[in-house]
């Protein structure tokens, strides 16, 4: 397996973390009857990440926020792997980026700014530099 998949694949499992470490304060916080339930507006009265706390809510944005960081990734990762255009160079920028979405994580949660925002670009960069070496 390429480094690219490696990477995706650890960073698949990243995501699965993620919902749990969201899912665990969610539940406490919220009790089961709103988080198993069918989630209506009605019932609901605002969305979840609003009747969480200031962290648990941080949680939840960052694992979102992962779910769109992996699309982006997973387009590079196919583009260079059925490409056959995997370097050294898009090995490094795959492991940067998941080494920025590991520290996004307490960045999110612990609120360091402007850090978070730092660390999220640096993942960003490294994704869009792995889509253009697969070009050049």
């Amino acid at each position: 397996m390429t480094a690219e998949l490696t990477v995706l694949a650890l960073a698949g499992l990243l995501q699965g973390l993620q919902f749990v470490l969201m899912a665990i304060p969610a539940n406490v916080e919220l009790g089961t009857g709103k988080t198993a339930s069918p989630r209506d507006p009605s019932r609901m009265g605002k969305p979840i990440v609003e009747q969480v706390s200031d962290k648990t809510g941080r949680l939840i944005r960052a694992m979102n926020n992962h779910f769109e960081a992996l699309i982006l990734f997973t387009i590079a990762v196919v583009v260079l792997t059925l490409g056959d255009k995997g370097t050294g160079f898009s090995a490094a920028c795959a492991w940067t980026f998941l080494g920025a979405r590991v520290l996004y994580i307490p960045a999110y949660y612990f609120g360091w700014a402007p850090w978070r925002s730092l660390i999220w670009f640096v993942g960003f960069l490294s994704t869009m530099l792995m889509i253009v070496s697969a070009l050049i």
